[in-house]
């Protein structure tokens, strides 16, 4: 007998669902009825069936004031539950902890989601000014040294299917815009095996990155320091938290079994 897709055993109920679900994200707190039907392409009564299951699962609940809905708590804890699960996590906290005692500064370690990086964990300095911590956000690639320094390694295929065809965003004026100046840069990245974010994403921001490996040497994070651009002068970056950052990557990558 002939072996089935795993497609044609996609159930659509639970498809629609969870594409119910990822309606929210970034800035999208709360959504209504009406949204969600335009959104989804489903009839408004399927959409209030779907809502009404996953509400009584935890998974969705309803703002009574504005009878709009937004994610249950059962969603952070199932998030919550995939961090501590992740050998990456559990691996990079002391890494970390070390990392902020040698300079001081605060410190992530970031995964790449399409063409977004996304801070599992962080460990803050505990001077006064300081990055605010941005654990859960999803913060764009192409401008921050976490970001980059994962993508500096994908293959001219993989980067045309994630840049536009048109300029990238400016987040300030320090961002790199131009797609072919970006390409440029990602190379000299990958050859340094580090990538720094001056300013390009916030004003009076610099960060340094550098990427975590697996035991099948696939890149699979990166781990990053960042900090008001004051404290991180260029002879402070060359001389102390560049080869801090590569150092702690290459002691996270050894626990995942990573070898030269």
């Amino acid at each position: 007998m002939a072996r089935k897709e795993k497609t044609e055993y996609i159930i659509q109920a639970v498809s629609h669902a969870l594409d119910l679900l990822e309606q929210f994200h970034d800035e999208v707190d709360e959504l209504g009825v009406t949204e969600l039907s335009k959104r989804l392409k489903l009839h408004k009564n399927n959409v209030f069936r779907l809502l009404a299951t996953l509400e009584s699962r935890g998974y969705i609940e309803q703002n009574r004031v504005t009878e709009n809905y937004r994610l249950g708590l059962k969603t952070l804890e199932l998030g919550q539950t995939f961090i501590r699960q992740m050998g990456l996590l559990r691996q990079s906290r002391p890494v970390l902890e070390e990392l902020v005692r040698q300079c001081n500064e605060t410190s992530y370690v970031a995964i790449l989601k399409d063409f977004h990086i996304i801070y599992l964990d962080v460990v803050e300095t505990d001077l006064t000014v300081r990055v605010v911590p941005r654990v859960g956000s999803r913060l764009p690639a192409c401008c921050t040294a976490a970001g980059k320094v994962q993508i500096a390694y994908m293959t001219d295929e993989e980067l045309e299917q994630y840049l536009p065809t048109k300029e990238l965003k400016r987040y300030t004026p320090f961002t790199v815009t131009d797609r072919d100046l970006l390409k440029a840069q990602l190379k000299v990245i990958a050859e340094q095996g580090y990538a720094l974010d001056n300013e390009e994403l916030d004003i009076g921001v610099r960060c340094a990155g550098a990427p975590i490996r697996d035991y099948t040497r696939r890149i699979i994070g990166a781990v990053s320091v960042s900090g008001p651009s004051m404290r991180f002068s260029d002879e402070r970056m060359e001389q102390e938290l560049i080869p801090l950052v590569k150092r702690a990557a290459e002691e996270i990558s050894g626990k995942l079994g990573y070898h030269k």
